[in-house]
């Protein structure tokens, strides 16, 4: 018998009806997602979609607002997120399948917190934008390019308020780099090196199929992807290394370690730009290739020079090694930005941003302030925002073209190395190797359409 099964329903009944009576007799307050924004003090309906790893967190958080449901594929995850909750809140509604949760749910909701594998978050997103929801959605935002611009152009058609879970970017960190780079701390930057500190992927073909596993509902695990048998190495965490439901390494710590290129080098003014993945191993039709170095060759953008963005999975290449020899320090993950006055480092998140060496760094001193700062953090920003606050910084706004530029040295990742690929931002396509736009969009299974 699942979880939901065996529910209170005289509790869900009692709940439902006490609901729908609300709504019976105050009319004129409309839909919660109608009265919440810009009343300060409102409680946002909010429903949970993944509560599971780095989704644990959201039904706590959802409970300090009014939560509505929890859907996860997984019913043990569902059990462990209704135990820590307790009785904080009334026993919210259980789904496994999130279109389910709309159809029932959309008129309670104001928010939606989304913490799926990467290939759930654009479906889960876009259905929750197109009935006029508020969405928070755990990086990579999306899991193809195609996906990254449609949920860019939702949010903007819908006026939803929307962030992205880069949680560095709401951080002091990246906006005091941006103020340095900008100041001319280091002059014109024309190369960074950005180190992930892991590396997703494998080779092989698909393993042989098993029995599901009690409890984990796998056609709604699948959801956009492929029909297959359920298999080892997927849920509850191993799907990063895998093409059809993962972005490999640079798609889960690009989304940290590369905002800060992103947004201080202004890379989003590019109309077009070269990527090239120049080094890497294993890697094959099912499992990303590992190891990889890839380079982004970015034109003068306004008053930016041409710069060279540089990614490497699991170790600094020599030339940082000799920068790490020459300063004294050791670069744990993070960016290397190298300028032609001097150098700057940020660790992975954009904690810590500092002019090598501690001389420069104090003679510069601070620069002047620039960028507004987060007042709530990553997600309470959002929730600010909902109840008339100032849009989050990570809006999909900021985080679509992002997500677009990250992903496209994960098509040039799967493309394999050694071939340079030109990208044309404007009409999401790479203009000098049509076989990789194959990878821009995905054949969605039928239900599932993005």
């Amino acid at each position: 018998m699942s979880y939901t099964s065996r529910m209170n329903r005289r509790r869900f009944l009692q709940k439902s009806a006490a609901l729908a009576g609300a709504a019976a007799a105050t009319p004129a307050l409309g839909l919660p997602n109608v009265w919440s924004a810009g009343a300060p003090n409102a409680k946002l309906g909010i429903a949970v979609i993944g509560c599971g790893g780095q989704g644990s967190g959201n039904p706590g958080l959802a409970a300090g607002e009014r939560l509505v449901a929890l859907v996860d594929v997984d019913e043990k995850k569902i059990a462990e997120s209704m135990k820590k909750l307790g009785d904080k809140v009334p026993e919210p509604k259980v789904y496994h399948d999130y279109r389910k949760m709309f159809d029932e749910c959309h008129k309670e909701l104001d928010l939606v917190l989304i913490a799926t594998p990467d290939h759930h978050h654009a479906p889960a997103a876009i259905r929750a934008i197109q009935l006029d929801k508020s969405v928070f959605c755990e990086k990579p935002l999306t899991w193809c390019l195609y996906e990254a611009r449609k949920l860019t152009e939702a949010a903007r058609k819908h006026k939803v308020h929307t962030q992205m879970g880069n949680q560095g970017h709401s951080g002091e960190g990246y906006r005091r780099l941006c103020e340095y780079i900008w100041a001319g701390a280091i002059g014109n930057v024309t190369e960074t090196h950005s180190l992930m500190s892991r590396s997703f992927g494998g080779s092989g073909d698909r393993p042989k199929g098993k029995p599901v596993p009690a409890g984990l509902h796998w056609d709604e695990w699948l959801g956009p992807a492929g029909m297959r048998d359920y298999h080892d190495g997927l849920h509850a965490f191993g799907w990063r290394s895998w093409c059809e439901f993962g972005t490999g390494t640079l798609g889960d710590m690009g989304c940290h370690n590369l905002d800060g290129v992103f947004w201080a080098l202004k890379l989003g003014e590019a109309k077009k730009f070269a990527i090239e993945c120049l080094e890497q191993k294993n890697g094959s039709k099912e499992m990303f290739p590992q190891h990889n170095i890839i380079r982004w060759e970015f034109g003068a953008r306004g008053d930016m020079p041409a710069v060279k963005i540089n990614s490497h999975d699991d170790k600094w290449p020599e030339s940082v090694l000799e920068l790490q020899q020459k300063y004294g320090e050791k670069f744990n993950g993070g960016t290397i930005y190298i300028g032609d006055k001097g150098v700057m480092y940020t660790g992975t998140y954009g904690e810590n941003p500092r002019i090598l060496d501690k001389e420069k760094h104090a003679a510069f001193g601070k620069p002047p302030e620039k960028i507004a700062r987060s007042k709530h953090g990553n997600k309470g920003d959002l929730i600010a925002a909902c109840k008339g606050g100032e849009e989050p910084s990570a809006s999909f706004n900021y985080g679509g073209p992002f997500t677009e530029f990250v992903l496209t040295g994960v098509l040039a990742s799967r493309a394999g190395a050694g071939k340079k690929l030109e990208w044309d931002v404007e009409k999401l396509t790479c203009t000098n190797n049509a076989d990789v736009n194959q990878w821009v969009k995905r054949d969605y299974r039928k239900g599932w359409e993005v």
